[in-house]
C-alpha cells in the first residue's frame, strides 16, 4: 500500500464543498471516482481543510492510499484525465511517509479572500470574487483586522453548525492590502472555525464601507456570541490557498 500525496486546484462553484454530501456533487468524491477508475480501487481521500460550497482552492493538500503499483506522475495524469470537464486538477502527486495525514499532520492553513471594489459588474470574476461597488477603506480594514489576531474565543465568528469541539482559535496573521480595484484580505492560522473567514471578512467589509469602526469589531469579538456578527461574506471570494506541515512529515520523491 502506497500513500500519496496530492496537491489540488479546484473551482468551487459546481460543488456542494470538499466533503461527500448525500445531497450534491462534492470534490471529494470527483477524485475519489477518478482514483477508482485508473486503479480499480475504492480510496478514501482525506484533505487538509474541507471547504464550504461555492468555495475554491488554489493548492488543497490530500491524501489517499492505493494498493495498486503505480508512479506517482502516472497516477496525477490519470485522475487528471478522468476529471475533464470538472475545474479540479491534481497538480502534483507524491509518494508521502505512511504516517502523513493531510488533516492531522497539517501545522499551518492560509486561506485568501478577493474583494472586486468597484461598481461595475464581474465579467471574468463572477463567482470567484465578491464585489462590493461602494470605496472601501482597505487601511481602516488592516488596522481593525489586528483586533483579531491572536488567542480568541471565536464565538461570534462561528457557525451555529461548526463541529469543533472549542470556539477558541490562534489567528496567526490577517492581512489586508488593495491592488488596484481588488481588495486581497489573508488569513493564517492552524485551524480555522466554519465560517470563520468569511465572518471575519463581512465585518471588515462594513468597517471598509465605514458602517464599523475599530471599535465595533473589538466589541463584536468579546459578545463572544453570533448575534453580535455583522454578516458572512459570500463563498464566492474565498481561497483555501495552502497547507504547510512540519518537515518530518514532508513526502518522498
Amino acid at each position: 500500500m502506497t500513500r500519496f500525496r496530492l496537491i489540488v486546484e479546484y473551482d468551487g462553484r459546481p460543488f456542494m464543498g470538499w466533503q461527500r454530501q448525500a445531497h450534491g456533487p462534492s470534490v471529494q468524491q470527483a477524485i475519489e471516482e477518478a482514483i477508482l477508475a485508473v486503479t480499480q480501487e475504492e480510496a478514501v481521500l482525506h484533505a487538509a481543510g474541507r471547504t464550504d460550497a461555492g468555495v475554491h482552492a488554489l493548492a488543497m493538500t490530500a491524501h489517499a492510499d492505493v494498493a495498486k503499483p503505480i508512479a506517482a506522475q502516472r497516477l496525477a495524469a490519470g485522475i487528471n484525465a478522468r476529471l475533464r470537464p470538472l475545474p479540479v486538477a491534481i497538480l502534483s502527486a507524491e509518494k508521502a511517509e505512511e504516517d502523513f495525514h493531510a488533516r492531522f499532520s497539517c501545522i499551518g492553513r492560509r486561506y485568501r479572500y478577493r474583494i472586486v471594489n468597484r461598481r461595475a459588474p464581474l465579467a471574468l470574476d463572477a463567482g470567484r470574487a465578491w464585489r462590493v461597488p461602494v470605496p472601501l477603506d482597505a487601511a481602516a480594514m488592516y488596522e481593525s483586522a489586528q483586533v483579531l489576531v491572536g488567542r480568541h474565543d471565536f464565538t461570534t465568528f462561528r457557525s451555529a453548525h461548526c463541529q469543533a469541539e472549542s470556539p477558541v482559535k490562534t489567528l496567526d496573521r490577517l492581512d489586508v492590502r488593495r491592488r488596484g480595484e481588488v481588495v486581497e484580505i489573508e488569513a493564517a492560522a492552524r485551524s480555522f472555525l466554519h465560517h470563520q473567514v468569511r465572518s471575519m471578512v463581512g465585518c471588515l467589509e462594513l468597517v471598509g464601507r465605514g458602517k464599523w469602526t475599530k471599535a465595533d469589531l473589538r466589541a463584536a469579538l468579546e459578545a463572544k456570541e453570533r448575534a453580535a456578527l455583522g454578516f458572512n461574506a459570500p463563498p464566492d471570494g474565498l481561497y483555501f490557498v495552502e497547507a504547510t506541515y512540519p518537515a518530518p512529515s514532508s513526502p518522498r520523491a
